[in-house]
């Protein structure tokens, strides 16, 4: 009796020490996996696949970037306004490849920036070209903000 009393004791010691080994494993991961959400989230609304987020999101950052640049030179504004915005698409896919790196990965690995910047640019660059071509196909229609009547 005094035997299984012993072992019942023991078992339940080491789940408690189990228990407190997977508490201090675990938080680091579970802020791991907020950040990359919160990081996948703010990566979306910044990307091109978030329809509804120009005039929210990138559009002012666009014309912000291109108010500093008009600052230099007052024509700046327009050019470099559609590279504020061709950049805030980019930030916005590479921040959704680390938030989602960070929630699916399991095991730490290191992470390749050039290697991350570069599918960032190709990718927002191919769908940049891709609604070139939609517009240009007729698929796409525009608005017509310069007509002048």
């Amino acid at each position: 009796m005094e035997s299984i009393q012993k072992v019942s004791q023991e078992l339940s010691t080491a789940s408690e020490q189990l228990g407190k080994i997977a508490q201090v494993q675990l938080k680091p991961d579970i802020w791991k996996k907020i950040r990359g959400g919160f990081l996948f989230v703010l990566g979306y609304l910044l990307s091109p696949l978030c329809w509804w987020n120009d005039l929210l999101f990138n559009l002012p950052i666009a014309y912000f970037f291109g108010y500093l640049c008009s600052l230099l030179s007052p024509k700046l504004l327009v050019p470099c306004s559609i590279i504020g915005y061709w950049l805030s698409n980019i930030v916005g896919i590479l921040l959704m490849q680390m938030g989602s790196a960070d929630v699916f990965q399991k095991e730490p690995k290191e992470r390749n920036l050039k290697k991350e910047l570069l599918t960032g640019l190709v990718s927002s660059t191919v769908f940049t070209l891709v609604i070139i071509l939609l517009i240009q196909l007729n698929i796409l229609d525009t608005p017509d903000l310069f007509t002048n009547g």
